[in-house]
């Protein structure tokens, strides 16, 4: 991408070369097994590439997002998968921005080196969905620690991390005055919890993902764990989702371009009436379109980086980056399937693996629809819908 830095250039180059190391059949081998990729995230991590955003006082590379961004978009090109390990990027945010300092000493420099795992993001509960302020979870302060019950669900990597950044209730509902109150985070050990009270049970899913639902049952966390002020935790939550919006849109991009590169080659390739399929309009002008809905949404994932980075408002821009990037990998997941027929299905192909895993970010981590919401009502200025 022109105008990137000579920095970001190398890093791309290396996350390639990186993973070559792990090519589909690595994959495949894992899909069959619904096994984590723990090869690919040890190397990611002993390359430096999941700890970017750390600051270098806490042994990070302390670059900006459009790094991390770019470290996910050439994982996903390459046809690996960036979600067995994308959180702890984007999780970091509250750490490092709300954290104080003994926390931000005593976690950042484990993580950075590997020796602690940052990987679940505990928000989500069955009976709330996308509606955070309605969770159920509650912490409740005893002493020097906080007693937490509830469950949470399609909380990805949880049986590979070592620590939680858990969401939670400190003060019930119907005492706060705005929705938004009474929400606290905390950094959850996960390796003293699993043997006191904390229940983490599998969801086989569509892809290969890791997720899970968890369970708490008296979960005692110090109280010295909690991240910033009690019941200001919703703030903190939303001040990292357009981060991860925008990195999200990063991994699309990347998944368009693998797909758009395969189909293409194929194209070229296979001839059919003794005429290479590439030559057909009926396969040229999807390809072509989704390419060109890739580069507009590319676009605005580096508007919305930029902004991000100079610490503006960039609500808007990592939504739109998000649904435009989500809506482009799914065009050319589209139109690779429809190229390659009948092949598309093999599983030797990847194409119906990476055809499941891009479908994931129509949905997650936030819906079209609610994005939609969001531009018609703080864009728009249209009445709230929700």
């Amino acid at each position: 991408m022109s105008g990137e830095t000579d920095d970001i250039r190398e890093i791309r180059g290396a996350v390639r070369k990186l993973c070559e190391q792990f090519p589909g059949e690595y994959w495949r081998k894992l899909d069959r097994e619904d096994a984590y990729p723990q090869a690919f995230v040890q190397e990611l991590t002993d390359a430096g590439y999941l700890s970017v955003l750390i600051p270098e006082a806490y042994g990070g590379a302390g670059l900006p997002l459009s790094a991390a961004a770019a470290i996910l978009e050439e994982i996903q090109r390459a046809g690996c998968n960036g979600a067995a390990c994308h959180a702890q990027m984007y999780i970091m945010g509250a750490l490092v921005r709300h954290g104080n300092d003994a926390q931000k000493s005593a976690y950042l420099p484990k993580i950075a080196s590997g020796e602690l795992r940052l990987q679940a993001f505990g928000v989500t509960e069955p009976t709330s969905g996308t509606d955070t302020t309605s969770i159920k979870t509650f912490a409740e302060r005893r002493g020097d620690h906080y007693v937490v019950n509830g469950q949470k669900v399609w909380t990805s990597r949880a049986a590979y991390s070592d620590l939680m950044l858990l969401l939670a209730r400190t003060t019930p509902r119907d005492e706060v005055a705005k929705r938004t109150d009474g929400l606290s985070v905390f950094i959850l050990d996960m390796r003293e919890a699993k043997n006191n009270g904390l229940t983490i049970q599998p969801i086989r899913a569509m892809m290969n993902h890791s997720t899970t639902e968890v369970f708490f049952d008296n979960v005692r966390i110090p109280a010295e764990n909690l991240i910033g002020e009690e019941g200001k935790g919703f703030r903190y939550i939303l001040s990292g989702m357009n981060a991860e919006r925008i990195l999200i849109a990063s991994e699309c991009i990347g998944d368009a371009k693998w797909f758009l590169e395969k189909a293409t080659a194929y194209a070229n390739q296979r001839v059919v009436f003794g005429r290479p399929i590439g030559q057909n309009q009926g396969i040229q002008f999807p390809l072509a379109k989704a390419y060109a809905q890739m580069r507009a949404a590319e676009l605005m994932v580096h508007r919305a980086a930029e902004l991000f980075e100079a610490g503006k408002d960039c609500g808007a821009e990592a939504n739109m980056a998000k649904m435009l990037a989500a809506d482009a990998s799914w065009a050319a997941a589209e139109a690779c399937v429809q190229t390659h027929g009948g092949f598309a299905f093999a599983e030797e192909y990847d194409v119906e693996r990476k055809f499941r895993e891009t479908r994931l970010y129509q949905v997650a981590p936030i819906s079209t629809n609610l994005i939609l919401s969001y531009i018609a009502e703080h864009v728009l200025g249209m009445p709230r819908s929700y």
